[in-house]
């Protein structure tokens, strides 16, 4: 008779998980495939202005609207397109003045920056997250795909320098390491094994995020979550941890672990679950929007614009609004000193949690038992500091290429960062021990044609908030000179050791540089604590527990999350947000969507190939 209950609890359990999984029931953004032939490309600054540069003004807000996104950058925008495919009427509203989020540039002394988009996975023709990609911007991206070796690590003090190419490929990136390390095949082999075996399992992140919670509560304490996927069987294992089993060798881990940078977690606060998903997302590669970073919020803007949505920019949401049933209904617009209020039957916030409940919300709706305990469950990522330079000379004169360094000062990442980090800020301005190197201006095919005769960098690495906390009341463009000697001396740092790596790079050559610090984030993109990734990436954040409790629902009626903080962080991560989003609002699964439009366009091409 237990039996028999068990196998019918087992089958309605299937049958369940099955359904949030498969089902739907509201209209789907990928029903057809939307791509349209290559249109001209818009090089002129002041046409594509028009678009990205919308300042707000509330005789532009559209009538009788479906809902407003706080937030343009792309969980916010894709959320948008995706309902504005099924014709919703949207409106974006960014505080910053220009549309994009971290997929916006600016221009100084006539050159370019990205300021977040380095280099983008997984981006095959065939593959869903390209499909998905194209349907959001009806084909009109075009993606150039980097070297190969894409990455370089780099390894050391200039009198003892390793540098280490990493291959795409599956089988190109193993060969490589094993000619590089001899006797370490097997750790090679396993290590792959294991990031491959390990993000096969991120789609339960996904249905637990989709799922009734309490059918999330059940797969999660009944264990069943860690046996339907070996992603949450190795989220509570620390990346240093699994490394450190593989191999002995220093140097090998460090390979291994490189990469840890663009999620902002040292090793041994890393969740390998999380690692293994940015292993993964570029062993087929890597690649870079043809045209600047740009592009992307420019194709996704007319999509939303022709639905009868809007984007508009310079308009800081100040609270959102809030019903005598504490259902939200709208947001309010500072204007000046004037409030603006514009409603609307749904409220969706790309504006990270901790902005949306900790200074969006009423304090009364802020203190609310499900509110707190969500905020209790997370913690702020660390800052980012990034230095832009302006350089003169093309990338053959420059030694510059498609591909990206990490350089750092020795193998020891985990002690390396955290002494950084840990150091007073004069300290730790002296040497820099991690920073990203990459060139988008030779990464851009069309760079040529726009800017000739000249080239950009781009300079990452982490900084601590608190390390400029006491300027972040001054006048962004003008700060005092205490901040500015401060930058100077992280700037220095890094250009000491670019210049060592980048011979031809010299001081004379430089026409323009300047850094972005954490306090340089919260003003633009509006990162409280400076932070490139949201909410911090650390273990906790992959345990069951949170990743079913941190939904595109949040406790209060008709108001949503998307973006990073509801899925993963960076490009990819914020887009899957806003598919999750979107499936919740829509009530279907649009990561199964995309996945079967991806396959249905993969095989007709096929077809007609074969014709």
């Amino acid at each position: 008779m237990m039996l028999t209950i068990l196998f019918i609890a087992f089958i309605v359990l299937v049958i369940f998980t099955l359904k949030y999984v498969f089902g739907s029931s509201g209209p789907n953004p990928f029903a057809n495939d939307c791509r349209e032939p290559l249109k001209e490309k818009v090089y002129d600054k002041k046409e594509k202005n028009k678009v990205l540069k919308q300042g707000f003004l509330a005789s532009k807000v559209p009538d009788n609207l479906d809902a407003v996104i706080i937030g343009s950058g792309v969980g916010g925008l894709g959320l948008a397109v995706l309902l504005a495919k099924v014709g919703k009427k949207v409106l974006v509203l960014e505080q910053h003045g220009r549309a994009g989020g971290c997929c916006h540039t600016f221009t100084e002394k006539g050159f370019e920056f990205d300021v977040g988009i380095h280099y983008i996975g997984d981006l095959l023709d065939h593959k869903p997250f390209r499909c998905m990609l194209d349907q959001m911007t009806n084909g009109q991206l075009e993606w150039e795909k980097l070297e190969n070796p894409f990455d370089h690590v780099i390894l050391g003090p200039p009198e003892n320098r390793r540098s280490y190419p990493i291959y795409s490929g599956s089988a190109r990136f193993s060969e490589e390491l094993k000619k590089r390390f001899p006797g370490e095949e097997k750790a090679i082999d396993e290590f792959l094994k294991l990031a491959k075996k390990t993000g096969r399992g991120v789609w339960v992140l996904a249905l637990l995020k989709l799922c009734p919670l309490p059918l999330a509560k059940f797969l999660i304490h009944t264990g069943l979550v860690k046996r339907l996927s070996f992603f949450f069987k190795m989220a509570p294992r620390s990346l240093t941890e699994v490394v450190n089993e593989l191999t002995e060798n220093k140097d090998l881990r460090a390979v291994f672990t490189y990469i840890f940078g663009t999620y902002g977690n040292i090793p041994k606060d890393a969740s390998f679950a999380m690692h293994s998903l940015l292993v993964t997302h570029y062993l087929s590669g890597a690649w870079y929007p043809k045209g600047g970073s740009s592009e992307i919020a420019y194709h996704m803007i007319p999509i939303i614009e022709k639905a009868g949505g809007a984007v508009l920019a310079r308009a800081p949401v100040n609270r959102i609004l809030f019903n005598n049933k504490n259902e939200a209904c709208g947001v309010s617009v500072l204007k000046g000193q004037e409030e603006v209020h514009v409603h609307a039957p749904m409220v969706i916030s790309n504006a990270g949690i901790f902005n949306t409940y900790e200074k969006l919300l009423p304090k009364e709706l802020r203190a609310m038992p499900d509110v707190q305990k969500q905020l209790s469950m997370v913690k702020h990522g660390e800052g980012g500091l990034s230095i832009f330079v302006g350089l003169n000379g093309t990338k053959e004169e420059l030694g510059l290429k498609a591909n990206n360094y990490w350089i750092f000062a020795e193998n020891n990442f985990d002690e390396l960062v955290e002494k950084y980090m840990n150091e007073e800020r004069e300290e730790a301005s002296k040497k820099i021990p991690l920073l990203f190197v990459a060139s988008p201006s030779a990464k851009d095919p069309s760079w040529e044609e726009r800017s000739p005769g000249k080239s950009t960098l781009s300079l990452v690495s982490f900084a601590k908030y608190s390390w400029f906390e006491e300027w972040k009341d001054g006048k962004v463009t003008n700060r005092g000179d205490d901040y500015k000697e401060l930058k100077q001396a992280f700037i220095d740092s890094a250009l000491n050791v670019v210049m060592d790596v980048f011979p031809k790079i010299t001081r004379d050559k430089i026409e323009y540089i300047d850094a972005g610090t954490p306090i340089t984030n919260t003003h633009y993109i509006g990162a409280p604590e400076g932070e490139f990734y949201g909410v911090d990436h650390g273990m906790s954040r992959f345990s069951p527990e949170v990743s079913a409790a941190i939904r595109p629902q949040t406790p209060l009626k008709n108001l949503y999350l998307t973006g990073q903080d509801v899925f993963l962080c960076g490009f990819t991560g914020a887009l899957l947000g806003a598919i999750t989003c979107g499936s919740v609002i829509l009530n279907r699964n649009l990561h199964v969507d995309s996945f079967l439009l991806a396959m249905k366009t993969k095989y007709i091409n096929k077809k007609l190939k074969d014709k």
